[in-house]
């Protein structure tokens, strides 16, 4: 059996299903796995992708190690439209992986969909969510989206009905006994305006969390491929940038200029957005005084109260790299629902 991972290995599933589809395109054989159900110690969740390729070669993950080497021989040896493994971890094994404890996974391998797959795209690409449907028995798949069902597998009102709850809460899972829902959820954008060291560190770190990060600085100098490898670069005013981008409720927008011209334009747009997040660096007493430049300017006091100022989580940050962690660390706080601003 060869077993080689990618060279750069995706760090997210959105990047798995790329790696497929370019190997699919480029008439090489590929199987789709995907966790369908866990138990116990999983360090990846429901709906985890692997994508392995007839020569071995794999991107993604199914687990922390415990059972990669497995999937990959059953997917080089998968003889039919669909194989659902059964893996149970012993605390030993687990311990081996760095695990704390066993536990039972579920994997799905099916022979995925190029059209399927493209249509997926698609629907990211717009920011739409989408659910990937697999038939556990057969194999057979589909796309849902808002729209409705854009495959071959039939699904009865009830599971369409599933399926939208799903789609609403990115909630990925069984809707009725035999099916698997994989849903999409598009990916939480970062806005960064202002070029800046902190924004470096930023921006690498938000990347690896699966974010894609958007860099907005009007100085040229500043926002660079060589500084900024991977980030969309815009060399505007924000008030120029921002409204050109969608600034929906899986963004976040946060400005560290420290400059008041940008950071007043930033967050004016970001205030008026559906921007789960919109923080500003500067100190309280900073702060203060953006909030009378902004009143004056017509900004809400409800609107106001949403700026998460002084930017990030106290962790007593003292250099411009744990300042990025405290940021980020408040961004996702804020996207998991858990408490986000400083305490007054």
């Amino acid at each position: 059996m060869s077993l080689t991972a990618i060279g750069h290995a995706p760090s997210d599933d959105q990047q798995v299903l790329e790696a497929a589809a370019g190997w699919l395109a480029d008439g090489d054989p590929v199987v789709l796995a995907v966790v369908v159900s866990t138990w116990g110690s999983a360090p990846r969740g429901v709906g985890s992708y692997m994508a392995v390729r007839e020569d071995g070669l794999f991107a993604g993950s199914v687990s922390g190690g415990c059972i990669e080497a497995a999937v990959i021989e059953a997917a080089q040896d998968l003889d039919q439209p669909i194989q659902v493994m059964d893996f149970a971890i012993d605390d030993d094994t687990a311990r081996r992986a760095g695990l704390p404890c066993g536990g039972n996974v579920v994997v799905a391998l099916i022979r995925p969909d190029s059209v399927l797959l493209a249509r997926l795209a698609q629907r990211t690409a717009q920011r739409q969510p989408a659910a990937l449907v697999i038939d556990l028995a057969c194999g057979q798949q589909t796309l849902v989206d808002s729209v409705g069902n854009h495959g071959h597998l039939a699904l009865s009102a009830e599971v369409m009905a599933d399926i939208g709850q799903r789609l609403a809460s990115g909630q990925s899972g069984c809707p009725t006994e035999g099916l698997f829902a994989r849903i999409h959820e598009p990916a939480t954008v970062l806005v960064v305006v202002g070029a800046v060291h902190v924004t470096q560190s930023l921006v690498a770190m938000a990347e690896l969390v699966g974010f894609k990060v958007v860099v907005v600085d009007p100085r040229r100098a500043f926002a660079t491929p060589e500084r900024f490898p991977g980030a969309t670069l815009i060399s505007r005013q924000p008030e120029e940038a921002l409204p050109e981008l969608i600034l929906d409720s899986r963004t976040a927008i946060v400005t560290l200029a420290h400059v008041a011209a940008l950071d007043d334009a930033t967050l004016i747009r970001g205030l008026d957005s559906d921007a789960f997040y919109v923080g500003a660096l500067g100190s309280r007493r900073t702060h203060a005084k953006r909030l009378q430049r902004l009143a004056g300017l017509g900004v809400g006091a409800e609107a106001l109260a949403r700026i998460h100022a002084p930017v990030g989580l106290d962790i007593g940050a003292a250099n411009p790299a744990e300042i990025a962690v405290s940021v980020l660390a408040q961004i996702i706080a804020a996207r998991r629902g858990k408490p986000s601003q400083r305490e007054s």
